[in-house]
């Protein structure tokens, strides 16, 4: 009886074991479906997330296309509108060069026309007459008249210019003296002044040169050309022996435009004078 009740009690025992072993392993189950449902739900996520990045990733590709694309418009306008400026600027530079030519031509169309063709009077401020030779070439060919109808200053100048540098002083002279008597008060009559004195000292013809730089510094006291015309004025006073007059000129010279490169030429010739006539021991423009 007693085995019995024992048997009975280790089937009791296995029974509520197995029961429990039982509800373990669905439990277990049932964790494990849970666990599967959750990786499922997970991976539904996953590929939801990664389609938005993809969507994403293709609406940044996009916006970078378009943004490349503008990018590329911009600078294509922008090149557009800097070759057209670059063109309207060149065309607003002709037109100003233009008018700059045009309101040159009025000016000495205006300077011109109160002198009525007239000549220049034979003395100014006291200054000896232009010699015959100035009036006419060597050759004796008389200037052109006055007025010069249709061609503008600066082209008349640049005609006497070209002579000049060509060496034919005689067209140059001829030229210089058309253009001062058609212009006579613009800026550049000081300069064809000088180139005057210039063509005629050229071809050795100092008393000629002399005067036409007296008429320069005469006429146009305020010209650039100043400074070289005292120094070449007393480069053909010396010539002509006039070594105390052209003393006097290259000493102006040094005083008034000492760092001009007159002065420093005309300096030159004065040190070159001293070492060649030292003063006296008794004279009284020797420093002690």
């Amino acid at each position: 009886m007693l085995r019995f009740i024992l048997v009975a009690v280790l089937v009791l025992a296995a029974s509520g074991a197995a029961s429990a072993a039982n509800k373990e392993h669905q439990q277990m189950m049932a964790d494990i479906r849970m666990l599967h449902e959750q990786t499922l739900l997970l991976q539904a996520h996953l590929v939801a997330l990664t389609d938005a990045l993809r969507a994403v990733g293709v609406k940044l590709d996009e916006q970078a296309g378009a943004s490349r694309k503008a990018f590329a418009d911009q600078k294509l306008l922008v090149d557009t509108i800097s070759t057209d400026l670059r063109v309207v600027r060149e065309k607003v530079d002709d037109n100003n060069v233009r008018i700059s030519s045009l309101s040159q031509e009025l000016e000495a169309v205006r300077i011109a026309l109160p002198q009525g063709g007239a000549a220049m009077p034979g003395t100014v401020g006291g200054n000896p007459a232009i010699p015959p030779a100035a009036q006419a070439g060597a050759g004796g060919q008389a200037p052109a008249a006055a007025g010069n109808p249709g061609i503008s200053p600066q082209r008349l100048y640049d005609m006497a210019w070209a002579d000049y540098v060509g060496s034919q002083y005689n067209l140059a002279i001829s030229g210089f003296e058309n253009y001062i008597r058609s212009y006579g008060r613009t800026e550049q009559a000081g300069d064809a002044q000088y180139f005057i004195g210039e063509s005629y000292y050229q071809q050795g013809m100092f008393k000629d040169a002399a005067a036409a730089y007296d008429r320069g510094i005469a006429d146009y006291p305020n010209s650039k050309r100043i400074p070289d015309t005292y120094f070449k004025r007393g480069m053909a006073l010396n010539a002509l022996g006039q070594s105390d007059r052209a003393r006097e000129s290259w000493e102006y010279v040094v005083k008034n435009f000492p760092n001009s490169d007159a002065g420093r030429l005309a300096r030159q010739r004065l040190d070159q004078i001293i070492r060649r006539d030292p003063p006296a021991d008794d004279d009284p423009a020797r420093e002690p």
